[in-house]
């Protein structure tokens, strides 16, 4: 089989040729063992700051043709049989998420050259091929798939038949942030890999660490390393603290999500995951945790034509196909709306059960007899600093909110001593296993009521996963555990985003996700002194699609 896969969703003008044998196709473990692959890109570079939409649409419209006849030329050199028939089987093009002028010009061009050759035309999710790219040639069969990438930023996994978002950001994707740092200081389009550079040479310094349950945030990290070198703070030196910190933080939401899911196995995908420090840090940190990683090579990482070929190829086969008048572009195309029709491994999220030792996301816990030790030990992939600083911080405001959220009426265990200087808890043993192994509609309800109960009293639990839930029979049956990532506030945001994360747990680890969803929100507006103020505000968090 052979593909012609074109991109262009922002700044790549690009076209690739894939070949492969139907039977790797099907069959991941046989993956790039007589795969070829032929990628030309032509990219976008502007004169000054960052991305113009007209600018890269002007490049599209000009680059496209060029990079598409080239990669035809392949084909027919690859095609033994181009006089009788055409050199390519099917077209496959990126249809979004991305600027919808530069896609435009994709999808004329890919319907041209289907209708050319009389062959079948395949619309693929950018983000999609990010990740698939990466599962396809690890030949990994229930991955985390994590994407660092201009535009996103997002954790997904693979469950009841598409991708399902465990963590995303909150406002924009990484490598925008660190274009926005870039642009302030006056350096061209892309700056990460200006970053990458500068921060070999810096010395670590503080700055704001944003993690919410799996999603983040890089606002607050932006306008602080802004400030940093307006105060005079070295360049190389916030570059260092950028790097550290933003790569700690998107470390940290993949082990949360592997945590999560009990899944072995990491992919990255997106241009950022073309950074060492980021691949480093991922690695370290599966390591850690007996986990697999697998990060493809680099030309498979930025925006390409040869992740789109592939995906469309696997499309193909599976019999995925559009007609040319429901071939329209979707600049908004999230990757949880694709329905997942080639094979995408095994459904993440398996069944736990309670050990004596359990590795979380961030701890080493201990069952020893009726009480629970938990130890956040040190995460080598951190900055000595940085990870000092959370693990006492986080072992603090996990004692003080546990037994604030009790005094509230919310069922929490009893701690029976802290030590921060160690990042060591002892607690009282409640319940009999996690909610994620118990999942009913009763249950998700008690948990409901315990989140309106905190927000009313004005905090937050910060990671309200199914994870973080021990249930047991009778009064109480549902006990809250795990408030290292809460804080004081009484900011609605804050409030609506426990619940969210709530829910995108739910979809991680549940095919009836959508069911106990909505049992949540009912027992929330029950409980909750606010009406349906957060809940309103929930709607119009999970309505933003952020990691576009």
């Amino acid at each position: 089989m052979r593909v012609l896969g074109i991109e262009g969703t922002a700044w790549a003008a690009s076209a690739a040729i894939f070949e492969a044998d139907d039977s790797e196709l099907r069959d991941p473990s046989a993956a790039a063992s007589g795969d070829h692959v032929f990628i030309e890109t032509d990219a976008y570079q502007p004169d000054s700051g960052g991305i113009h939409p007209r600018e890269a649409a002007e490049h599209m419209g000009e680059a496209i043709p060029a990079v598409v006849e080239r990669a035809l030329e392949h084909a027919r050199e690859r095609a033994p049989d181009t006089e009788t028939g055409p050199p390519i089987d099917a077209v496959a093009f990126s249809r979004g998420p991305g600027l919808g002028p530069c896609l435009r010009i994709v999808g004329t061009a890919a319907r041209a050259v289907a209708q050319r050759f009389d062959v079948a035309l395949v619309g693929v999710n950018h983000m999609v091929a990010h990740l698939e790219v990466g599962r396809y040639f690890s030949g990994f069969s229930a991955p985390i798939c994590l994407n660092a990438s201009g535009a996103n930023a997002h954790v997904l996994g693979y469950r009841s038949g598409r991708y399902r978002v465990l963590g995303e950001t909150m406002d924009t994707g990484v490598g925008n942030a660190l274009d926005k740092f870039t642009r302030h200081v006056g350096w061209s389009h892309p700056g990460g890999p200006k970053v990458e550079d500068h921060a070999t040479r810096g010395t670590y310094v503080d700055l704001p660490y944003v993690v919410k349950g799996m999603d983040f945030s890089f606002s607050g990290i932006m306008s602080a390393a802004k400030q940093a070198t307006d105060r005079g703070t070295p360049v190389e030196d916030v570059c260092r603290g950028l790097e550290e910190t933003i790569f700690a933080m998107l470390t940290e939401v993949a082990e949360r999500a592997l945590s999560l899911t009990d899944a072995d196995e990491l992919v990255l995908g997106g241009g950022v995951g073309q950074n060492e420090r980021l691949r480093s840090m991922l690695a370290e940190m599966c390591t850690q945790r007996g986990a697999e990683f697998y990060a493809p090579e680099p030309r498979f990482l930025r925006d390409n034509a040869g992740m789109i070929a592939i995906l469309g190829a696997r499309m193909y086969a599976a019999g995925d196909t559009l007609s040319i008048p429901d071939s329209g572009i979707d600049s908004d195309f999230r990757p949880d709306q694709v329905e997942v029709t080639w094979d995408a491994g095994e459904p993440v999220a398996r069944v736990g059960g309670d050990a004596d030792e359990i590795q979380g996301a961030e701890a080493l816990v201990r069952f020893e007899g009726d009480r629970v030790i938990k130890e956040r030990r040190p995460r080598s992939y951190r900055h000595p600093k940085l990870d000092e600083r959370l693990r006492s911080e986080r072992t603090r405001q996990e004692a003080r909110l546990t037994s604030e959220a009790r005094r509230h009426g919310v069922p929490t265990p009893v701690i029976y001593d802290v030590d921060p200087r160690d990042a060591r808890i002892v607690f009282q043993r409640v319940g009999q296993r996690e909610l994620r192994d118990g999942l009913t509609e009763e249950r998700v309800r008690a948990v409901g009521r315990h989140l309106a109960a905190i927000h009313d009293a004005g905090f937050v639990h910060g990671d309200p996963t199914t994870r973080n839930v021990r249930v047991g029979e009778g009064d109480p049956g549902v006990f809250l555990i795990d408030f290292g990532l809460g804080y004081y506030t009484r900011d609605t945001e804050d409030h609506a985003m426990d619940l969210h994360v709530l829910d995108q747990s739910l979809a991680g680890t549940t095919d009836d996700a959508e069911r106990l969803r909505a049992a949540v929100a009912d027992a929330y507006r029950t409980a909750s002194e606010r009406d349906d103020t957060v809940l309103d505000r929930l709607d119009a968090i999970e309505d933003r699609g952020r990691y576009q």
